[in-house]
């Protein structure tokens, strides 16, 4: 079965199979170094970047802002829902995220 992601009204939604169902502008805290030298990123969320699946995992690269130090840049690839028999369920964005592939030359471009 295939699914249908992409990112709709200039960066602001991730679509699932034309469901909006990721929206920008929420608070999302993930355990990336690389990123800025905060333990734990606090990033508000201002645009999808890139969406793909890894296995089951529907991630994201998004760009963003960190809240404590105002670092502002692009993530890597996080985990944002799940595709379960067909259909998605959503990650809780609110818990720390890992991100899903480590990083390789041609994403830090």
């Amino acid at each position: 079965m295939s699914v249908a992601l992409r990112i709709l009204d200039d960066g602001a939604w991730v679509s699932v199979n034309d469901d909006r169902r990721v929206s920008v502008s929420e608070l999302w805290r993930f355990d990336d170094l690389d990123f800025c030298g905060c333990a734990l990123p606090d990033l508000v969320v201002e645009n999808f970047q890139q969406v793909g699946v890894d296995g089951r995992t529907v991630e994201a690269r998004v760009y963003g802002q960190c809240i404590e130090c105002g670092t502002k840049g692009e993530t890597s690839w996080l985990p944002v829902g799940r595709i379960v028999d067909g259909a998605y369920h959503d990650l809780d964005r609110e818990s720390v995220l890992r991100r899903t592939r480590v990083p390789c030359v041609s994403d830090r471009i």
